[in-house]
């Protein structure tokens, strides 16, 4: 039903402290198997690259969103959409005005601290070593560098860029496995016998399975993922890859294999992107040819031209049954009884974007990209917080939120008629996620990221470079405070505070 995350170290095990890059050009094959780690690497000047550092480069103009009066679905799927949509949602909560949750102001600061404090306990004087937020790190559980084991596996003739396809290839199968997969499963790594759930279980799972060549057509290349090798998979491939069974179920096993398999075709139909085979790591190629990308110090992607690659190329893999607008299926868009009322009120006004996948998406992919071919992504602090349990429940465990009585009733009413399991411990209310006490949940969430990014760098006494970015805050606060909370609050289950159905494809 609910995905649930284990906890994971704070810092780098020894053999994955190794020096960082500090390149000016694309490293070489030997440069990078002496070099990879999971902290971001130093690019120019010393200064420490991360998405959402600039590294002293000239400032670039970002295209603005479209006009939502006249491409009302255009912006909705934008970027630019989900930070101004969400921001109306936080005017609301601040003034005690949301339809499903009390907010309590007195209880941000104390929400505050305690995100310093964990950020603190894990990196106190070497807050510049924290990872931005991406599926990178979850690879690593239990200290092993899996992904510098991966790369150091491969011909030393294997040049950058298809290292890094190969990389992107991975974590973009892997992030779309990475919606919640339930309280109940886990997975034992065939490699170290090691027994991991969560997002960490996934990540290993699906790690597995790609060097398996679980999802590669070419049996003499198994290291890839392409349309034809996604076609093939089906729900019981994908059980046995994830050691699924009647006694280690997962949520949304169909959703997920019908995500996979949908996404093969959206491959096959934009070979501009990702070129005749249908590779996700091709669309390296099409950004660094792409006529907005900007060769400087290092090559510089606009934000939006991988936003673009992500939210256009992609949109065929998402359930068609979501939010639409002329016609226009949104994706991770949906209708939110909290927004301000502004007659004469038009179909997109009361709509919420969040696109919390495809944001993980872009968040977890410019790392390898940034990492092993030197790019900078102008524009990534468009990127929000992610809306999704572990921040949300972060902001309910504090006491910031607080699920009104009647809409505590009906969720555990759900929980009930949803969960036929007499002997149930750690019940919490549950919803589908289409249900607007979860849609309301999330915009606030995402506005309040925003708002404890602030008070938490004036908390670690960080100023102008040295502030962490959300993406830092994101890795080492919010999503792991938001754990370490809902273990001590639900010390069985780990679960977070308010349960959330799974259908594989969202959260």
């Amino acid at each position: 039903m609910m995905g649930i995350f284990k906890k994971k170290e704070a810092r780098s095990s020894p053999d994955e402290s190794k020096s960082d890059l500090t390149l000016l050009r694309p490293a070489t094959a030997a440069d990078l198997i002496s070099s990879y780690s999971h902290k971001s690497p130093k690019l120019v000047s010393g200064k420490s690259f991360s998405p959402n550092m600039s590294n002293g480069l000239a400032e670039i103009a970002i295209p603005d969103p479209p006009d939502p009066t006249t491409k009302p679905a255009a912006y909705l799927r934008s970027i630019h959409a989900v930070r101004e949509r969400t921001k109306l949602v936080l005017e609301e909560a601040k003034g005690n005005g949301l339809i499903h949750f009390d907010v309590d102001m007195s209880k941000f600061q104390e929400t505050a601290n305690y995100v310093v404090s964990i950020i603190k306990r894990d990196f106190d004087g070497d807050y510049a070593s924290i990872p931005p937020h991406g599926r990178w790190q979850h690879f690593e559980v239990g200290g092993r560098p899996r992904i510098t084991q991966l790369l150091q596996s491969w011909p030393t003739s294997i040049d950058n860029q298809e290292r890094t396809r190969r990389l992107v290839d991975l974590f973009l199968v892997s992030v779309l496995l990475d919606a919640g997969a339930g309280t109940k499963w886990s997975y034992k790594s065939k490699e170290s016998g090691k027994v991991y759930s969560r997002s960490e279980g996934l990540a290993v799972a699906s790690l597995e399975m790609f060097k398996a060549g679980s999802f590669s057509s070419d049996p003499s290349q198994p290291h890839q993922v392409d349309a034809a090798g996604l076609s093939k998979l089906t729900i019981d491939a994908l059980a046995r890859g994830m050691q699924v069974s009647d006694s280690n179920p997962m949520s949304g096993l169909e959703g997920r294999t019908g995500l996979l398999i949908r996404l093969s075709s959206a491959l096959q139909s934009n070979a501009e992107m990702f070129g005749v085979n249908g590779r996700p790591g091709n669309m390296i190629d099409y950004l660094m040819s792409h006529p907005t990308t900007q060769a400087a110090s290092v090559p510089v992607v606009l934000l939006p031209t991988l936003w673009s690659v992500l939210m256009d190329g992609l949109s065929s893999i998402w359930p068609a049954t979501r939010t639409t607008i002329q016609g226009i299926p949104l994706g991770d868009a949906w209708p939110c009884q909290a927004m301000p009322k502004s007659p004469p009120a038009r179909p997109w006004e009361n709509i919420v974007p969040f696109h919390k996948l495809t944001q993980w998406l872009c968040y977890s992919l410019m790392v390898p990209m940034s990492k092993l071919l030197n790019i900078h992504f102008a524009g990534a602090e468009l990127m929000t917080g992610l809306p999704e349990y572990r921040n949300g429940g972060l902001l309910v465990d504090t006491g910031l939120l607080t699920l009104k009585q009647a809409d505590i009733q009906q969720g555990l009413k759900n929980y009930h008629q949803m969960v036929s399991n007499e002997n149930a411990v750690e019940v919490v209310p549950t919803f589908e996620p289409g249900d607007d006490v979860i849609v309301e949940w999330r915009a606030v969430t995402v506005g309040f990221l925003d708002e404890l990014l602030v008070a938490v760098n004036k908390g670690l006494g960080l100023q102008g470079a040295e502030k962490l970015t959300l993406a830092q805050m994101l890795e080492a606060g919010t999503w792991k405070g938001g754990r370490e909370i809902a273990q001590v609050s639900r010390p069985i289950t780990g679960a977070p505070p308010i349960g959330i159905i799974s259908d594989g494809t969202v959260f």
